[in-house]
Order: C-alpha cells, then sequence, then structure tokens
C-alpha cells in the first residue's frame, strides 16, 4: 500500500512511524511535512487545507489511503472530497467534525443528551456576555471561542477586568478571526485532567490508553497556555473505575448522540476530561488526534494500526481485538525561544543523526532541511519520546536524550509528568 498523511507536526509524524511499522504498507507521502518528517517520507508542498490540491496529489501518487491528521482540512470536509474521488481515508466527514469546528454545537449536544460537562451560556454580544460575568460573579471563570484556534482558543480570567479584557480579544479584537463570532462561558471545573483518544466506525468505540498533557508554557503549570508542552502515558487517575464510568457516561453516549443528529462520527474521537468531585466531564472534543498525546500514545500500540484504520472504514471494529504495550511511555517538547509568543526560525538543531538520536524516538513538529542542515521552523520544534517500563524509567529516557539536543534558545519543561509521579505514589 501506498498511504497519504495530511499534516505537518509532530502528531502526523507520530502516525507516519507508527503507519510505517505495518507490513502492508510500502510507502508513506506526507503533504505538506517537515524537515524531520521527510526522513520517513516523501514529502510534497501542498498545504494541509488545500482540499483540490490534496485530492489532485493523492490521484498523481496514486494512494491507496488517505489520512487526514489536523483539525481545519477535517472540519472543511476534506474527507467528503477525497471520498467522492473515491479514496478511502480515515477522519470524519464535515458534518461529523463539526464537534470541534463549533464549541456551541458540541456543548448543545451534550445538554441535549445529558452527557457530563460544565454548565454554560452562549453568546454572540459582547456587552451581553461581560453583562452575564459581571451578574455571576464567579471567578475562575472559562471563555471559549467557538471556532478552532490552533488550540489556543480559550481563556481563564481570575477577574472581571481580565474577563472584559478577554471577551473584547475575541469578539471585538477578533485574535481568532471568525471563530470568536459567537462565544461560550463556562463553569469553571476542578480536578485532574485526563485525555483519552478513541477509535470509532461510528457503532463501536474502542478508548485507547490514557495520556496527560501539561499546557503551560512554564514549569508548575504557570505561564501562557500552548499546544501542549509534553505528555505521559498512562494517565494515573484514570483508573478502571473512572474509564468504567466515562465509558457509560460519556463516549457510548455520544456515538449515540451523533448517530441521532445524522451526523455518523468515524476516526479518532478525543474526549479532553475533568475528573471533578462530581464525577468525570467532558471539558472538549477534537474530531481527531491530539497532539502531543498522539506522540505517547501511538508507541503504545501493538496491533497494525492499518487494520484499525480499515475496520474503521469497513464498520467492524467491534470484531478487531486492539492491544497495547504495559510499558510507560513520555514526551518532553522541545519549543523555541519565545513560543508560544513570537519566537525566531532558522536555528541549527545539533545532536541527531537523520533526525534521530539512539534510544529515543524524536517526533518533530517545527523543523526544516537548509541544504543537509535540520533547522528550527516552528514554535514547538521536537517531541522527544521513550518507553520505560515504569514512568519514570521513561521520563529519565527522554530527559537524558533532551540534554544532548541543542539549538539557541531552546526552551522545555523540567517538570513533566511530575504530577503523574506524584498521583501514583497517594
Amino acid at each position: 500500500m501506498k498511504v497519504l498523511v495530511v499534516g505537518g507536526g509532530g502528531r502526523e509524524h507520530a502516525l507516519i512511524r507508527k503507519i510505517k511499522e505495518s507490513e502492508r504498507v510500502d510507502s508513506v507521502a506526507c503533504c505538506p511535512g517537515n524537515g524531520g518528517i521527510s526522513y520517513d517520507a516523501q514529502c510534497y508542498n501542498v498545504s494541509a487545507t488545500d482540499i483540490d490540491g490534496v485530492v489532485h496529489l493523492a490521484k498523481e501518487i496514486k494512494a491507496d489511503f488517505v489520512v487526514i491528521a489536523p483539525d481545519d482540512p477535517l472540519v472543511a470536509g476534506m474527507v467528503d472530497a477525497l471520498n467522492e474521488a473515491g479514496f478511502k481515508t480515515f477522519g470524519p466527514k464535515a458534518n461529523a467534525a463539526i464537534i470541534e469546528g463549533s464549541k456551541v454545537f458540541s456543548k448543545n449536544l451534550m445538554l441535549k443528551y445529558n452527557i457530563p460537562t460544565a454548565q454554560y451560556r452562549v453568546f454572540d454580544n459582547a456587552d451581553d456576555a461581560v453583562e452575564y460575568i459581571r451578574n455571576k460573579n464567579e471567578f475562575p471563570t472559562v471563555i471559549k471561542a467557538d471556532g478552532l484556534a490552533l488550540g489556543k482558543g480559550v481563556i481563564i480570567p481570575e477577574s472581571l477586568e481580565e474577563a472584559q479584557a478577554g471577551v473584547k480579544e475575541i469578539m471585538e479584537d477578533k485574535v481568532f478571526g471568525d471563530s470568536g463570532n459567537h462565544i461560550v462561558i463556562e463553569e469553571f471545573l476542578t480536578g485532574p485532567e485526563v485525555s483519552v483518544l478513541a477509535f470509532t466506525d461510528g457503532k463501536c468505540v474502542k478508548p485507547m490508553v490514557s495520556s496527560m498533557d501539561h499546557k503551560r508554557a512554564l514549569d508548575g503549570d504557570r505561564g501562557l497556555n500552548t499546544g501542549g508542552m509534553g505528555t505521559v502515558s498512562p494517565n494515573p487517575y484514570y483508573t478502571d473505575a473512572v474509564a468504567k464510568e466515562c465509558m457509560e457516561k460519556i463516549f457510548i453516549p455520544t456515538i449515540h448522540a451523533m448517530n441521532a443528529e445524522g451526523r455518523t462520527f468515524k476516526g479518532c474521537l478525543y474526549f479532553g476530561l475533568m475528573i471533578t468531585p462530581k464525577g468525570p466531564k467532558v471539558i472538549e472534543y477534537n474530531c481527531r488526534f491530539g497532539d502531543p498525546e498522539t506522540q505517547v500514545v501511538l508507541p503504545r500500540l501493538k496491533t497494525d494500526i492499518m487494520d484499525i484504520f480499515d475496520a474503521i472504514n469497513n464498520e467492524t471494529l467491534s470484531e478487531l481485538d486492539i492491544e497495547w504495550s504495559d510499558d510507560a511511555c513520555a514526551c518532553v517538547i522541545m519549543a523555541s525561544g519565545g513560543y508560544p509568543k513570537s519566537y525566531p526560525k532558522g536555528i541549527e538543531i545539533k545532536g541527531l543523526e537523520n533526525g534521530q538520536m539512539h534510544g529515543v524516538t524524536v517526533y518533530h513538529a517545527g523543523t526544516s532541511l537548509d541544504g543537509d542542515k535540520l533547522v528550527t521552523s516552528g514554535g514547538r520544534v521536537l517531541g522527544v519520546t521513550a518507553l520505560g517500563s515504569s514512568l519514570e524509567k521513561a521520563l529519565e529516557k527522554s530527559y537524558c536524550a533532551v540534554k544532548k539536543i541543542e539549538f539557541d534558545n531552546a526552551h522545555y519543561r523540567r517538570d513533566i509528568g511530575k504530577k503523574a509521579l506524584h498521583a501514583q505514589k497517594m
């Protein structure tokens, strides 16, 4: 088989390396890919959001299967276009991808079908939103842009002044463009966060192993929100009892709700969960593999991923036994100095050979090739990932490798997995 993967970040690199393990796959292509991905796949300079361009490329290279990884092309209908052109795909159609494409849709879905989530109100007017926050007078509160915002469309103000500034930023200054035409204001939930990715063919749902993301830029969960500074798997807060409750009250009801709405979801559905004192609740849905959660989940997958993709296409997922490794996995993100704000690009990366290092896997998120030199090209640059018989060992291997990789002003958190290790001891 020839498989085409759409996207160009760390998640896509993790998918490509897992797809390459399949005995059924001869070659992998990627668009647009990045410098590090080019060691593992033939990269083509076609944007991940160029639907016509991707369909044309799939035809040109005679792809047998197309995996669409990012949210934007899924929400825009790339799967629909590829299916129409006769290609087998992995990812939901546009009418199902709306579960991530619109926070208003997903919150209303949960309310209608009694899926546990934070209490909320929807606004399309900034003055009304601020008035609601002022009258409620409960802080912190949560303000979300309705549409896609690169994982950054959430503000958690601690005061009325911060809330007013947040509403203005999203709705009037349009920092997230049209995604801020509507906002959702939610109650602030407390408890440990858990990310669970799940395979589903629209009939059956098979959760993957759990993970824990680290969103803040600085140690101790301080600093600005980012796309994710590191992940570990498994998440110790996701016990068997919690998993059972999530399956009964969240996972299966969500699949049924989407079917009832005529929006059958096939692909990877991401559940962002908060384990509150009143039980697990949904913070958000994503219509695709999470980044950087994928980087610690897929290394633990033992089953051939192409068998899973086929089962989803054929709606036979219930017949497939998906196996996972008992090893723990840790991923430490090395980012450009200044991320998530402005940062320089084109800085040489040293310490890798053909983009990799012995004993760990280096997933490339923001790299490019400048001649034969590997250089930085994004905010999140590398995901240095290791498996270990325990989380401690996996983290030790990751951090040991991070110290051997160099680029000017490299920034990474030094406490990835610390909360998970603490929870394990409790």
